[in-house]
């Protein structure tokens, strides 16, 4: 059923936006406040996202991979991104990476990520990437699009469903993030404990 997009609720993100020009530019602007730890910041804030649909459901699992390149890629076996047709026939994606998190931005003490540093939302994984390629299937479709800097590249682009749902986030840091490096060796239990519904499978560069 196509309906308006206006009676669309906001719950985390606004639907009317697709890119928010002013919230990224101020990301980018201030790196050490909103990825303080550097790609481990931003690895914990996609991270929290599996982790939030792992709760939702029960249990889940995803899939860290370190790529050659220095980006980073997190696959996960949820639900998929909501994706939702307006009363025009498009097929709209909620603006996860180019609009700010309304609980996270409004509401910044509202939690902590493992590293002590406030959650800010995709957006900031976005924003502070050279680029990010955000792959979604969920049970009506599968899609990708392409950001750089945060901003969308490439319209939301069909790609043949396989049969399964969730999300993969590719990224590459931007090069002085990139520079202060991540592992995530002694850091797995840990994140068991504080995400005890989602199992983090690492593949190593190579």
């Amino acid at each position: 059923m196509e309906i308006s997009r206006g009676s669309w609720g906001n719950t985390t993100h606004d639907w009317a936006g697709v890119v928010d020009l002013d919230h990224l530019a101020s990301v980018r602007r201030a790196p050490e406040e909103f990825a303080p730890s550097g790609p481990w910041h931003l690895l914990l804030e996609v991270l929290a996202y599996a982790a939030d649909e792992a709760s939702s459901r029960g249990g889940g699992r995803c899939l860290v991979t370190f790529h050659p390149d220095g980006s980073l890629s997190v696959a996960d076996d949820g639900r998929g991104t909501d994706t939702r047709t307006d009363e025009h026939g498009q097929v709209v994606k909620k603006p996860v990476m180019a609009t700010k998190d309304l609980r996270f931005f409004d509401f910044p003490d509202a939690e902590l990520l493992p590293d002590g540093h406030p959650r800010r939302g995709m957006s900031v994984v976005a924003a502070l990437s050279e680029w990010l390629v955000h792959t979604n299937r969920r049970l009506n479709g599968a899609w990708t699009q392409r950001y750089e800097c945060g901003i969308p590249v490439t319209d939301l682009e069909p790609v043949e469903a396989d049969g399964t749902t969730g999300t993969l986030v590719h990224f590459r840091p931007d090069e002085p993030l990139r520079s202060m490096g991540v592992s995530m060796e002694g850091q797995l239990k840990r994140l068991a404990m504080i995400w005890p519904d989602l199992h983090i499978q690492v593949r190593p560069s190579g």
